[in-house]
């Protein structure tokens, strides 16, 4: 089982950087770690694992060439047969917002067909391959390893058309921004949704071409009625699931409106959790994920936090007022999330200590409700079952409510073992 000490490996900064809050690279390291990308690969072996294929790809501004900067779209153009790109949430140039999408156009650089695919079926997937001719589905987006970040259900759903379709599947791989641990628990049956279809942990530790191998071969069969022949994965260079994010040279592209930096990436493994609680996540301010709170809040709960003693992290009161979102137009009291160590943190842990502590505090604390949800049902799909809910409102303390996701971590551990790519220490 992972070791709280192995926890936010691949983070975006070291401990002194976050606390600080400066995106620079840890002190200890004199030069950063050369890492290339699969796309980077792919790019200097001249796109050769494409020629002589009709491919569709998958991504969004995350999927670039680290040299330029420029999207693997705009670097292929012309010297591979691009049928079709294929935009999710907030789609292929990057201009919708959270929830929203580029409708299906033709791209004015490039000339190729983008097809609508946030919120895409496989059946929806299939009829787009069909149409556009390809015959290799090819995904490059920049992930943040949490089962809740659409990205890899887009994914998902466009295996499942592959494989219906008899079609090839390449990855080009990126590191998991929040390192190789895993954290939480599994998704059960009943809960399955948008923001998780199918059984994988809450925080998978894996990234993108790992995860298409463990769809592949834990999940495809029963979600496809077969297989891919094989995930072909173009894999990173010089990563290691241990390294900090600043320290591979890379440069972080927004994968969303509200991912603004690596350190929200970091965050949002915890704090993405208070999408299902009347406390506003950030959203609408200019630390979105780092600012969490509500006009009920008061000076107590960073206190309380702080008199906790959670490893890694420190809590600022704080106050905000969100441009748009949960308490749009009113101010917030909460907290800001400082991170001290990022190899101390346990993300799901910490996010259930600062729900409990706001429910033992606050009377007004509770649910958010969503388009006629019951309330709760919101935090079930988060975490993948009724047990979160259940235990907070039972009242149970935050390290018993911990407790009851050990063994799916444990049980995963094993599980995707013969899926990892790069050795976990």
């Amino acid at each position: 089982m992972p070791t709280r000490r192995s926890v936010f490996v691949g983070a975006s900064l070291s401990a002194a950087a976050v606390a600080a809050g400066l995106g620079t690279r840890p002190a200890h390291a004199a030069e950063p770690v050369t890492v290339r990308t699969g796309a980077d690969v792919a790019h200097a072996d001249g796109w050769k694992i494409f020629q002589g294929r009709k491919i569709g790809i998958i991504t969004n501004p995350t999927g670039v060439v680290t040299q330029s900067l420029r999207s693997i779209v705009d670097e292929m153009h012309g010297e591979v047969d691009i049928k079709a790109v294929f935009g999710p949430e907030h789609g292929f140039r990057g201009a919708a917002q959270a929830g929203e999408s580029e409708e299906t156009y033709t791209d004015e650089r490039t000339g190729v067909t983008v097809y609508d695919a946030y919120g895409a079926t496989a059946e929806t997937f299939g009829g787009f391959y069909d149409e556009s001719g390809i015959d290799t589905v090819v995904f490059d987006i920049q992930d943040v390893g949490v089962r809740f970040y659409t990205y890899i259900w887009t994914m998902y759903e466009a295996m499942i058309a592959a494989v219906q379709k008899s079609l090839a599947f390449v990855v080009l791989d990126r590191p998991n921004p929040i390192g190789g641990a895993a954290h939480g628990s599994m998704m059960t049956d009943g809960f399955t949704s948008g923001v998780g279809k199918d059984k994988i942990l809450q925080a998978h530790g894996m990234t993108v071409g790992e995860v298409a191998r463990y769809f592949n071969g834990e999940l495809m069969a029963q979600a496809a009625g077969g297989q891919l022949d094989e995930v072909e994965v173009v894999e990173i260079e010089g990563w290691e699931p241990s390294q900090l994010f600043a320290e591979t040279g890379l440069r972080w592209v927004m994968p969303s409106p509200n991912m603004p930096t690596a350190d929200t990436a970091l965050l949002y493994a915890v704090t993405g959790m208070f999408e299902a609680v009347n406390l506003s996540e950030g959203r609408g301010t200019t630390r979105p994920f780092e600012l969490i709170g509500a006009p009920y809040v008061d000076h107590r709960w960073a206190s309380e936090l702080n008199d906790r003693d959670l490893p890694g992290v420190v809590f600022r009161e704080a106050y905000f007022t969100p441009t748009f979102s949960k308490w749009e137009q009113e101010v917030c009291c909460g907290v800001q999330v400082h991170i001290t160590d990022p190899r101390l943190v346990e993300p799901i842990a910490l996010a259930t200590h600062m729900m409990t502590a706001a429910r033992d505090l606050y009377d007004d604390f509770g649910w958010r409700t969503l388009d006629g949800d019951n309330p709760g049902r919101w935090i079930g799909l988060l975490t993948g079952s009724k047990r979160f809910q259940e235990r907070m409102e039972a009242g149970v303390r935050a390290e018993a409510i911990i407790l009851g996701w050990r063994r799916d971590e444990q049980l995963f551990e094993r599980q995707r073992q013969p899926y990892l790519i790069y050795p976990r220490g």
